[in-house]
C-alpha cells in the first residue's frame, strides 16, 4: 500500500479541492443543488481517486485510478467555460 498523502499530485490536488470549497461558497444559493455541487464533486473526485488507488495492490488497478483522477482536462475546460461567461457579464456593455 501506498501512502498517497506523499505524492506531490496528491497533495496539490488536496490545496484545489480544499480552495473550490471556499470558493464556491460565494456562489449563489440557487446552484447550491446544480453548480456548486459538480464542481465541488469534481474537485474531491480527484484527490479521492489517487487515494483509493493507492490502496490497490497492484499497479494495473492504480492506474485505472490515476486515469479516472486525470480527466481533469475536461473540467478545465469547463470552468474555463464559465470564467469566460462571467467575466462578460461583468465587463461594461457585456
Amino acid at each position: 500500500m501506498r501512502d498517497f498523502k506523499t505524492l506531490k499530485v496528491w497533495q496539490k490536488s488536496h490545496v484545489l479541492a480544499v480552495s473550490l470549497y471556499r470558493v464556491t461558497e460565494y456562489f449563489p444559493r440557487e446552484e447550491i443543488y446544480g453548480l456548486t455541487s459538480q464542481v465541488r464533486r469534481a474537485a474531491v473526485s480527484i484527490p479521492a481517486n489517487i487515494a483509493e488507488g493507492c490502496g490497490k495492490d497492484s499497479e494495473a488497478e492504480f492506474d485505472r485510478y490515476l486515469q479516472i483522477a486525470g480527466e481533469v482536462s475536461e473540467i478545465k475546460k469547463m470552468l474555463t467555460t464559465l470564467l469566460k461567461k462571467i467575466r462578460s457579464r461583468s465587463e461594461p456593455n457585456g
